[in-house]
């Protein structure tokens, strides 16, 4: 029968998974294949798997679940395989790897740090700061029309240098502070998308640099999450 898989952790790993039902329209619940020092936590499924918001739920849950008692290899939403012995045959072929991986992330989590600036405001900081772009700008408010593009093409550059130099400012902060970390591309207006792969012991000091960050920096919108499984390091 397919299975839908949710993690890999090691075969000490207890696994409490009493209560716990899977994915899908006619959930199973939640079990798992031993093969040697690992273990898959899978459920089995009887149709293709889509993101809705109650298996988002559930795949969720598995992985809080499960890092509660120790290291885990979160996969992605959507993983499946074609039955139990395939599964065991990954495993198996895979151990080393997946052991090490699960060394390195003993006793860590994942946060995610996004943080967006302010446009309208960054813009008047760029005309503050601007001789040429506030002429230009005093120009075109006169009526002038020829310097649109001049200004948006100095707008459009003073925008990207100072978008880059905040998100290295922020990263050099946080950086430190993590055994990990992994940038990736903002969007949606962002300046930062940072994971940070943080150990238990230095999460304190991650919080108090995160609000420090956001009492300092003028105009900049944070949105900080974490603990969460280790899904950018796996």
């Amino acid at each position: 029968m397919p299975l839908y898989v949710y993690s890999i952790t090691a075969a000490a790993h207890p696994c409490r998974l009493d209560g716990l039902t899977g994915v899908g329209a006619e959930p199973a619940p939640v079990r798992v294949v031993t093969a040697g020092r690992l273990r898959a936590v899978v459920s089995d499924i009887e149709e293709e798997i889509r993101p809705k918001r109650r298996d988002l739920s559930a795949h969720q849950a598995v992985q809080e679940r499960l890092m509660a008692d120790g290291p885990v290899l979160p996969l992605q939403f959507g993983y499946t395989a074609p039955d139990d012995q395939a599964v065991v045959r990954v495993l198996e072929e895979r151990a080393d790897a997946y052991l090490e991986a699960l060394e390195r992330l003993r006793g860590c989590a994942e946060y995610h740090v996004r943080a967006s600036r302010d446009q309208d405001a960054l813009l008047r900081e760029i005309l503050r700061d601007s001789d040429r772009a506030r002429s230009l700008n005093d120009r075109i408010r006169g009526g002038d029309a020829d310097p649109r593009l001049p200004l948006g093409e100095i707008v459009a550059g003073e925008v990207q240098r100072r978008q880059e130099s905040l998100s290295d400012e922020l990263a050099r902060a946080l950086v430190p502070l993590a055994q990990e970390h992994r940038a990736h591309a903002p969007a949606d207006g962002d300046v930062l998308n940072l994971s940070l792969l943080v150990r238990d012991d230095d999460k304190d000091d991650l919080l108090r640099a995160q609000a420090r960050l956001a009492e300092q920096a003028e105009g900049v919108e944070f949105r900080f999450s974490g603990p969460l499984p280790p899904y950018s390091f796996v």
